[in-house]
């Protein structure tokens, strides 16, 4: 093509659409307003396409994802490049379709074969990790065993302290009999979804090992900087302090027993157990104060370098070991990441915190982890930081709390006042979260977090430090001692909100619709700053309405059909099988809304059962219904089987049942739970069920290659 010809092509415009009511216009005045705001939806796009994977069940419907994102972006492109509203739909459609094929893909590229069904098995392999667990007396093995074994590839073991050999080490080889079974699905709708995580992690079984554990080859003489860094914390530091003082270290909560970790979960605490944005902005600016205070000792490298710029180096050094420490999770690893922005923009004397340094920081987290998505870590932790950096980002905030000349009185009044804001702030944002996963939040987080923050950032661990530090020279005993003082005290702060009258707020069933409202209100509301971002109070008001609305759940039925959990009249669940385990019985209490000990079903008034059987009538939407279930793995007569089943609305058994077997409404044996799993059943005029397993899903996880020794 000449000169002239390129030329004519070269500034061409596609026209504007001329929409009624001169909307095009108003649309595109808004987006030039909110134009510096653009870059901070290209992680929530790629998000939405990963969300659509995990929501939508087989690959029709992903590759409809894909192709409609690319359909709408070619509309656009066809439509008019002169307008930033038609770049903008360009650019959101491309994003929605990389981040549904990137998930896609990288759920496909980590298969691996998972165990048929549960079996005792020889494991003979090499010990990839070792995770111990003191406070449960546990050791946890992740065993990548040999091939041609017809065990999956990666498992974990679960052994007794008393039961690990001496000099077991990363790296060695060994022979354990244990227990595996394959990864677990939810025990009930909502609950914990290990079987997905499990298989993005390349785990393929996991059980109990038995003694004796033979080591058949060493391992390496070095069991490890972060394994050798906890163990030395914790026997600095006892008990649950000491598991606290080393997850701030090194991540490792394995000692912090059940009871601390239950209280720092209902207080709004928990987030000082996993490594993020507080520690690793503690770790920078210490190190950056320290390298500063020694260089500046020299007039010369004071009067002749850079002395901001060398700590910021060292400094961003120093994050990037301590995250590799640390284990590398994914609040640690965007942490580093915002860590590292933010000493780039103090060298190049830019502003540094700002929501584009969080946007950067979940792109690169989506890129290359993109099920992180669906996980309450990084939900959390970028919807904390993102809360607080909107909150201070708005002028008039920012102008409440900027520091001016004025007494100690007020400027202490102003600091408590912000971190009082920041706290609620921060509780509002996280609170759906940790309903929708955790079904309970707790109310006194912000409260709580005003001085449990302050004293571990400025108490303990600038002690710890001290204490690693002067134990080379054999000095740290004091300063461990001040390290334990404080924890003490953050674990009293804990267990003080979280057994106040109030303390919890529970929500067993929050639907994935009412969630998303919530999602999608909250994040238009933090990113725009024009009053269109106040339309999103609309959303998160209507989600938030439809999650109040939403029933509890009657009867839970876990996915073996060997527990469930039946609503009673006094509206606390009753549980069928005394020897139930604790996770089953939290599983059940958390996802039934109730924060107490279950009764067993057996005791209830309106309850008639056996050693084998069990039949409890309930009334609800003004008719009654008669449960069944078998409590024990005994045969019944055939005839008793039958006549039991005819009298009853709703049978449950751990077993398959005859055929014969026909209740009024529902039979939940393992035939039928097999391709269920676990059954949340709300009564009323209209019965709603809803189950673990969406038909017609085919997620990687639900279809993968099996295996089973011997063949």
């Amino acid at each position: 093509m000449g000169t002239d010809a390129a030329r004519a092509w070269g500034p061409m415009r596609f026209p504007t659409p001329a929409w009624p009511g001169g909307v095009a216009a108003r649309v595109e005045r808004w987006l030039e307003a909110e134009r510096g705001q653009l870059f901070l939806w290209v992680p929530v796009m790629i998000g939405a396409g990963i969300a659509a994977w995990f929501a939508l069940p087989d690959a029709t419907r992903w590759g409809a994802v894909i192709l409609g994102g690319l359909a709408v972006a070619a509309a656009a492109l066809a439509v008019g490049r002169s307008g930033r509203a038609a770049r903008a739909l360009v650019w959101a459609g491309l994003l929605v379709a990389l981040g549904c094929a990137l998930v896609w893909w990288r759920a496909e590229r980590v298969a691996a074969p998972v165990l048929a069904r549960p079996a005792v098995v020889q494991v003979v392999g090499i010990v990839e990790r070792i995770e111990p667990m003191p406070a449960r007396e546990l050791v946890r093995l992740r065993i990548a065993t040999d091939a041609g074994s017809g065990l999956p590839g990666l498992v974990r073991v679960n052994l007794a302290v008393k039961d690990m050999p001496d000099g077991l080490t990363p790296g060695a080889r060994v022979r354990v009999r244990a227990r595996l079974m394959p990864p677990a699905p939810p025990a009930v709708p909502g609950a914990y979804d290990f079987e997905r995580v499990a298989w993005f992690d390349g785990l393929g079984a996991t059980g109990r090992g038995f003694a004796p554990v033979e080591v058949l080859a060493p391992g390496r003489a070095d069991s490890g900087l972060r394994a050798r860094l906890t163990a030395h914390v914790q026997s600095r530091v006892e008990g649950s302090a000491g598991g606290i003082a080393a997850a701030l270290v090194t991540g490792d909560r394995g000692a912090i027993s059940e009871e601390d970790a239950e209280a720092l979960r209902r207080s709004g605490l928990a987030h000082l157990l996993s490594v993020s944005g507080l520690h690793v902005t503690a770790v920078v600016g210490a190190t950056m104060l320290l390298v500063l205070r020694l260089l500046a000792l020299s007039p010369t490298l004071a009067l002749r370098w850079p002395l901001p710029v060398i700590a910021a180096g060292v400094a961003g050094v120093t994050a990037v070991g301590y995250t590799l420490l640390t284990g590398a999770e994914v609040p640690t690893v965007r942490s580093c990441i915002a860590a590292l922005m933010v000493l780039a923009a103090m060298m190049l004397g830019r502003q540094a915190i700002t929501l584009r340094l969080v946007a950067f920081g979940a792109l690169v987290v989506l890129l290359l982890w993109p099920e992180a998505l669906v996980g309450p870590s990084f939900q959390m932790s970028f919807a904390a930081v993102t809360a607080i950096v909107a909150l201070y980002e708005n002028q008039r905030v920012r102008g409440w709390f900027e520091r001016r000349e004025e007494g100690w009185g007020r400027r202490l009044a102003r600091g408590v006042a912000s971190l009082l804001l920041t706290g609620l702030v921060v509780e509002i944002a996280l609170t759906p979260i940790a309903l929708y996963h955790f079904h309970k939040s707790g109310l006194y987080g912000s409260l709580a977090n005003i001085v449990a923050i302050p004293l571990t950032t400025f108490v303990v661990m600038p002690f710890e430090a001290a204490g690693l530090a002067f134990d080379a020279v054999g000095l740290g005993a004091p300063f461990w001692w001040g390290a334990e003082q404080g924890l003490q005290l953050l674990l009293w702060i804990a267990h003080t909100a979280a057994n106040a009258p109030g303390a919890l707020a529970m929500l067993p069933a929050m639907p994935g619709g009412a969630y998303a409202l919530m999602v999608v209100g909250g994040v238009w509301i933090a990113l725009w700053r024009t009053r269109v971002r106040l339309a999103g109070v609309v959303p998160v008001a209507a989600g938030a309405l439809w999650a109040l609305a939403t029933p509890m759940p009657d009867l839970l039925v876990t996915g073996d059909g060997r527990h469930l959990a039946l609503r009673m009249e006094s509206g606390e669940l009753a549980l069928l099988r005394d020897r139930a385990g604790d996770y089953v019985r939290d599983t059940l209490a958390e996802n039934g809304g109730v924060d107490a000990e279950l009764p067993a079903l057996a005791e209830q008034r309106d309850a008639r059962c056996s050693a084998d059987l069990c039949m409890v009538t309930v009334e609800r939407g003004g008719r009654e219904w008669r449960i069944a279930a078998t409590r024990s793995g005994y045969r019944v007569p055939w005839r008793e089987m039958v006549a039991f089943c005819a009298s009853a609305d709703i049978i449950v058994a751990d077993r398959w049942l005859p055929r014969g077997c026909v209740p009024k409404w529902l039979k939940l044996d393992r035939a039928m739970l097999e391709a269920t799993g676990g059954v949340a059943i709300t009564f009323g005029e209209r019965p709603t069920v809803v189950t673990v397993r969406r038909p017609g899903a085919r997620h990687p996880w639900l279809e993968a290659e099996t295996v089973m020794p011997g063949r």
